[in-house]
């Protein structure tokens, strides 16, 4: 792992409300170069609004989030923070009107500035990684879920990020294809990327990551190695989630 202990991300005191509901309430964790974290608690605890208030597709109320060091609620470019910070959403978000190869290649272009050749270079090696290389010319609607979501990580991959943010990444898909991108994912995280995975899925948690973070109700219940929290959780609300998902 790259200079581990290297702080890439901090989380000061993020607080966010939609009007009177209060989603999180004074959020402090952070993120070493070459961590992935996973996110686990039940559905309404504030794991998604997180994670869209780190890629600032949500305003927080309150609090300071650090990328490498620099306040980002400060920032004025937003686009070339997200291109450092990119996001793998639930459903996919592809553009439709646009071939798998050119999903790939249009961020690099756009944002990174990156020349054509170079961009289709970079996209067909990621597309490659995630399995996806012979379907370049499709479009996005003639793609299984699972199919989908490989191009989507392709996609965040080519655009060379500090960190990759998962935002349930296997939730809007059939059962046989979560297994196919959550060993893409694995395959990613053992080559030393920065990764934080809101994630049902706690097999997978436990065996991908080496930092876990258990919310509820908007605030951070207790946060370990997987070998503490999924084998010797301190707190009795960590304990009742686990086991009710353990027995599912």
């Amino acid at each position: 792992m790259a200079e581990a202990n290297t702080k890439v991300l901090e989380v000061k005191g993020l607080k966010k409300s939609f009007g009177e509901n209060e989603v999180l309430k004074d959020i402090n964790f952070s993120v070493n170069r070459g961590d992935v974290t996973c996110i686990i608690g039940s559905s309404g605890s504030g794991k998604s609004t997180m994670l869209r208030c780190i890629n600032l597709l949500e305003e927080p109320t309150g609090g300071e989030i650090y990328f490498n060091g620099e306040n980002i609620l400060l920032t004025k470019n937003i686009p070339a923070y997200r291109a450092k910070v990119e996001m793998v959403f639930q459903s996919f978000n592809l553009f439709e009107n646009m071939t798998v190869l050119k999903n790939c290649m249009i961020g690099q272009m756009k944002v990174l500035k990156t020349d054509k050749e170079t961009a289709k270079k970079e996209a067909m090696l990621y597309l490659e990684k995630v399995g996806m290389a012979p379907y370049i010319n499709a479009k996005p609607r003639q793609l299984s879920g699972g199919q989908k979501q490989r191009v989507a990580i392709a996609r965040a991959l080519a655009m060379k990020p500090d960190v990759i943010l998962f935002d349930e990444p296997t939730s809007a898909l059939d059962p046989q294809m979560v297994g196919e991108v959550l060993e893409v994912i694995k395959n990613i995280a053992s080559e030393g990327l920065t990764m934080l995975i809101v994630t049902h899925e706690m097999a997978f948690a436990r065996d991908v990551s080496n930092h876990v973070v258990f919310m509820q109700d908007g605030v951070i219940c207790e946060e370990g190695t997987p070998q503490e929290i999924f084998t010797n959780p301190k707190r009795p609300e960590t304990q009742a989630f686990l086991t009710r998902f353990m027995n599912n």
